[in-house]
C-alpha cells in the first residue's frame, strides 16, 4: 500500500495543542485521499514550534500532489492554531513544499497549492483554476474597502482590530495598544508626574530638562545643546526627522517679498539675493497646507494655534543651509513681518520655533502618516483582493504590508479617532489632521513616491551642491538595491513585456490600487495599467521602498530629533507675533506645550521610533513562500548588497556628532508595523 509522508511545522505564535482534531486530505492528479486524523485531543501535537510527521496511506498513487487540505475541529477550548508549512514526501521519494504561514481557526478548512509561484497563465488544470478563482473570491468577502473620511485613500473596512481577518492581526493585541504603550512609555521615562499637568507651563527652557536628562541619547542630547543654533535649524530640513520638504528655490514666489536689503548680512558671495537664486544657492520651505487648517478646540481651557509660515534658506561657503528669512503667514502685510537673523534674538528664535512646529504637523500627519502608512494600506488591501496566494507578486509584496493594515486600524481605533490620543497634544488634533490629509490629496502623486524623481523634483538631486544631504545619498543607495532585487524577481517570472500585459490578476491589482483604493483620483497620477517590465519594477519597488525604507526615513528618529520640546512642539498656546520687538523669553515659554502636552508628546515619540519585538529588517525573509532557487539567489543577493550599504553608512558615520542612519539597512524593518 502506497503511503506518503506528510510533516508538519507548528509556528511559535500559537499551537492547538490537546484540543483539537486536525485532518488532512491530499488531492493529486489521479485520485485523493482519505481525510486522515493527524491529532487526536490530548495529544500534545502541534506545539509552539514543532515539526511532527505523520505517514498518509493510500489505496493507490495520487500522481502529481496539487493540494493539501487542513481541517481544524475543536474538541474544548476555542483557540487559532499558526501552521507555517506541510511537506509531502510521495512514495517515489520526491518532496513537495506548501508554505501556508496562516491561521487556521476552529471548523475551518484551509485548501494549499504547492510553493512554486505560478502566474495565471501557468495554470492548465481545471483544479488549480478553480483554486484560483476561489481564493480571491472568498478574499473579496473579508477585504473590503471602507472612506473612512472624505478625500481619504481608502482603508480596511474593519472598526476595531478584532474585525479584521486573522491572517492580518498582530500577534498580540497588547503590542500595539496606543494608549498603553504611551503610558507605558512615560512611566520608563520617567515623566508620569507630569502627564495630567495641564495648563501648567515650565519656567524656563533649562525646566525643560526634568524631562529630558534621565533619556538623553547622542542626537537628542546633541539637539538640546544646539537647537538655538542657525546651523541646527537649517540641517534638520537635510537629515532630520522630515527631509523631504526643502526645495531648490528658482523664484520668490510674491507672496514671500524678501530682498536683497533684508538678508545682505547673510549672504556670503558679494551676490544680489536674484544672483544667489540663480547661482542654485537659495532653498525654500513653504508649509502652505496649513493654512487655515482648523487648530485643536478639544480643551477649553487651552487655545492652541496653528501657523503657515514660508522659510527661505541658503548655502554658505561652508555647503551648510542657514535660515535666512522667515515669514509667519502666507499673506504679506504690516501684520505679517519677515523675520531675519539680524533681529532681535528672541524675534528670530520665536519664528524658528513657529516653523520647527509648523515642520512638526506636516511631518506627522503627511510626510508619514499619508505618504507611507495610508498609502501601504492600500497596497496591501488590493494585494489580498486580487493576487492570489500562488502569484509570484503576492509572495513578493506579502512580507512588506505585513502588519501594516493592523497599525493603520488600531491608530484609527486609538489614535487619530475622534477624541483619540492625537488630541491630546497636537495641535492639529481634534480635525485639523483629517483637514490636513484632505489637502495633501490634492497634491499627492505617484511620482513623488518613487524616490530619485521626488528628489529631482525638489531640484535637490546634485551632490556637489550639496553634499551632506545623507537622507539623499542612502536613500539613493537603498532604492537601486530595491529596484535591483524587484527586477530580478520580475525577470524570473515574466519573460516579455507581453506577459506583463496580459498577467489578469495583475492588471486587476493595479487597477484596484487607482480605481478604488485611491477613489479613482486621476489628478494622482497612479497608472490603471502596467504593461512593461521596467514599469512594473518601478511600480513594485515604489511598494517595497514605501512601506520599508522612505516608513524608517521618517518615523524612527521621531524620538531623536523630536523630543527636545522647544525643538519640536506639537502645539503652541498663543499666537505668532504680528510685530517685531514685543517678544520676550516669558512669551516664549507660555507659547510652547505645558507640562502635560508635554509628556504625551515625549510618550508618543518614543513609542513610535521602537523597533517592535522579533523585528525583521529589510532583505530578511524567514517565511518561505518561495522556493525557486532562482529567487532565493536573488534574495541573497539582495541581503549581500544591504550588507554593503549598511557597512557604507557605518563607516561614514564615524565619529560623527550627528550620525545619519535612518536609511541604514540593518535599522529598516521589513513593513510598516509601529
Amino acid at each position: 500500500m502506497p503511503s506518503y509522508t506528510v510533516t508538519v511545522a507548528t509556528g511559535s505564535q500559537w499551537f492547538a495543542g490537546t484540543d483539537d482534531y486536525i485532518y488532512l486530505t491530499l488531492v493529486g492528479s489521479e485520485g485523493c485521499s482519505e481525510k486522515t486524523l493527524l491529532d487526536k485531543a490530548f495529544y500534545n501535537d502541534f506545539e509552539r514550534g514543532a515539526v511532527d510527521s505523520y505517514d498518509v496511506n493510500v489505496a493507490e498513487e495520487l500522481g502529481e500532489i496539487q493540494l493539501v487540505k487542513i481541517e481544524k475541529r475543536r474538541y474544548w477550548v476555542q483557540d487559532d492554531w499558526y501552521c507555517k508549512y506541510i511537506t509531502v514526501k510521495t512514495p517515489g521519494g520526491d518532496y513537495v513544499e506548501f508554505p501556508c504561514y496562516r491561521w487556521v481557526g476552529d471548523e475551518q478548512e484551509i485548501v494549499l497549492r504547492d510553493g512554486k509561484a505560478r502566474l495565471p497563465k501557468d495554470d492548465v488544470t481545471q483544479v488549480a483554476k478553480q483554486h484560483r478563482r476561489k481564493e480571491l473570491e472568498e478574499r473579496q468577502k473579508l477585504y473590503k474597502w471602507m472612506e473612512w473620511h472624505p478625500g481619504f485613500p481608502l482603508s480596511i473596512d474593519a472598526k476595531t482590530c478584532k474585525d479584521l481577518p486573522r491572517d492580518i492581526q498582530f500577534d498580540s493585541e497588547k503590542g500595539v495598544d496606543f494608549i498603553l504603550n504611551y503610558t507605558k512609555a512615560m512611566e520608563n521615562l520617567y515623566v508620569n508626574r507630569f502627564m495630567h499637568m495641564f495648563q501648567s507651563s515650565w519656567s524656563d527652557f533649562a525646566d525643560f530638562e526634568k524631562i529630558f536628562v534621565r533619556i538623553s541619547n547622542t542626537i537628542s542630547e546633541y539637539v538640546m545643546q544646539h537647537w538655538q543654533e542657525d546651523f541646527m535649524f537649517g540641517y534638520q530640513y537635510l537629515n532630520g526627522c522630515n527631509p523631504v520638504l526643502i526645495q531648490k528655490c528658482t523664484k520668490l514666489p510674491d507672496k514671500f517679498p524678501v530682498t536683497t536689503e533684508m538678508v545682505d548680512c547673510s549672504l556670503e558671495r558679494n551676490l544680489t539675493l536674484e544672483e544667489e537664486i540663480k547661482e542654485g544657492n537659495v532653498y525654500i520651505a513653504d508649509y502652505s497646507l496649513l493654512d487655515g487648517v482648523s487648530a485643536n478646540s478639544t480643551d477649553p481651557c487651552t487655545i492652541q494655534y496653528l501657523a503657515a509660515p514660508i522659510c527661505l534658506l541658503y548655502k554658505n561657503l561652508q555647503n551648510k543651509v542657514l535660515p535666512i528669512a522667515i515669514q509667519l503667514a502666507q499673506t504679506p502685510g504690516e501684520n505679517n513681518p519677515i523675520y531675519l537673523p539680524s533681529d532681535e534674538k528672541y524675534d528670530w528664535m520665536l519664528a524658528k520655533i513657529w516653523v520647527r512646529s509648523s515642520d512638526f504637523h506636516i511631518h506627522q500627519t503627511v510626510t508619514h502618516l499619508l505618504r507611507t502608512h495610508l498609502i501601504s494600506e492600500v497596497f496591501g488591501i488590493a494585494m489580498y483582493r486580487q493576487l492570489p496566494a500562488v502569484h509570484p507578486l503576492f509572495k513578493l509584496i506579502l512580507p512588506h504590508v505585513k502588519f501594516t493594515i493592523a497599525i493603520n486600524t488600531k491608530a484609527r481605533e486609538q489614535l487619530i479617532c475622534e477624541c483619540g490620543l492625537f488630541d491630546k497634544a497636537n495641535a492639529t488634533g481634534g480635525g485639523g489632521h483629517v483637514q490636513l490629509v484632505q489637502r495633501a490629496m490634492k497634491h499627492f502623486t505617484f511620482s513623488s513616491l518613487c524616490f530619485p524623481e521626488e528628489i529631482r523634483m525638489r531640484g535637490m538631486e546634485s551632490k556637489e551642491e550639496l553634499p551632506y544631504y545623507f537622507y539623499r545619498d542612502d536613500g539613493n543607495m537603498v532604492w537601486e538595491a530595491t529596484k535591483s532585487f524587484v527586477s530580478d524577481v520580475v525577470n524570473i517570472y515574466y519573460d516579455s513585456d507581453e506577459t506583463v500585459s496580459t498577467d489578469v490578476e495583475l492588471q486587476a491589482f493595479v487597477k484596484d490600487v487607482c480605481i478604488f483604493g485611491l477613489n479613482g483620483n486621476e489628478d494622482l497620477g497612479f497608472p490603471k495599467t502596467v504593461v512593461t517590465r521596467d514599469k512594473l519594477t518601478e511600480y513594485l519597488t515604489v511598494i517595497i521602498f514605501t512601506a520599508s525604507s522612505q516608513h524608517a526615513a521618517v518615523n524612527f528618529g521621531q524620538f531623536d530629533w523630536c523630543s527636545w520640546i522647544p525643538n519640536s512642539p506639537p502645539t503652541m498656546r498663543h499666537p505668532p507675533p504680528t510685530e517685531k520687538g514685543v517678544v520676550t523669553i516669558n512669551y516664549i515659554i507660555e507659547s510652547l506645550p505645558d507640562r502635560g502636552r508635554s509628556c504625551w508628546h515625549l510618550g508618543a515619540v518614543w513609542a513610535l521610533s521602537q523597533f517592535q519585538e522579533n523585528e525583521l529588517f529589510l532583505g530578511m525573509y524567514p517565511d518561505e513562500h518561495f522556493i525557486e532557487k532562482p529567487v532565493k539567489n536573488a534574495m541573497k543577493q539582495f541581503r549581500k548588497k544591504l550588507d554593503e550599504i549598511s557597512s557604507i553608512i557605518k563607516e561614514r558615520n564615524k565619529n560623527k556628532k550627528l550620525p545619519y542612519y535612518y536609511f541604514s539597512p540593518d535599522r529598516i524593518p521589513n513593513s510598516v508595523a509601529v
